[in-house]
């Protein structure tokens, strides 16, 4: 079961330079259900995503890189890259994704809890803006769908990229 919650970003924290930082690569096979093919590093997965925004179902599967690859060719729509800044805050964990690509600018933060009465509660970091949980344009299966940096505009408005949606 995944619990997460998303954020926005009202301002880069500092010194983001000492947090473990990841370099993720994914697709979609499928986005309803969300089947989704995932390089993180050197490690490959294959992960199912049931239905919901802040809490569903979720199996991780280990892949090996030639299965990663063969599956990567059948996926639909754009690939996503993003860079992952894994940043402490006890007791969670504050993943902030900086996309690239066409996405480059759009900064999310996602926030994951063992219970849903402790999504409920959390009070964000003042660094952490808008929750777009609930907001389908900030899932990683619909942003694969989008053709153009143009295209994204539109979708988020004349803001992006902007200071909410900042590049580092």
């Amino acid at each position: 079961m995944e619990i997460e919650r998303k954020f926005l970003v009202k301002e880069m924290p500092e010194q983001l330079e000492q947090y473990e930082r990841l370099s993720l690569e994914q697709a979609y096979l499928c986005t309803s259900p969300v089947v989704r093919v995932r390089r993180q590093n050197d490690d490959y997965y294959l992960t199912y995503k049931g239905r919901g925004k802040m809490i569903r179902e979720e199996y991780n599967l280990p892949l090996n890189r030639d299965a990663y690859e063969h599956l990567l060719e059948k996926a639909d729509g754009n690939k996503i890259t993003k860079k992952r800044v894994k940043i402490p805050l006890a007791p969670y964990v504050v993943e902030l994704d900086l996309f690239e690509g066409i996405l480059a600018g759009l900064v999310i933060a996602e926030v994951e809890f063992p219970t849903k009465e402790e999504a409920l509660t959390f009070l964000p970091p003042s660094w952490l803006g808008e929750d777009v949980t609930a907001d389908h344009r900030f899932h990683n299966s619909f942003l694969s769908g989008i053709q153009s940096a143009e295209e994204a505009a539109g979708i988020f408005g004349p803001q992006f990229p902007s200071a909410s949606l900042q590049t580092l």
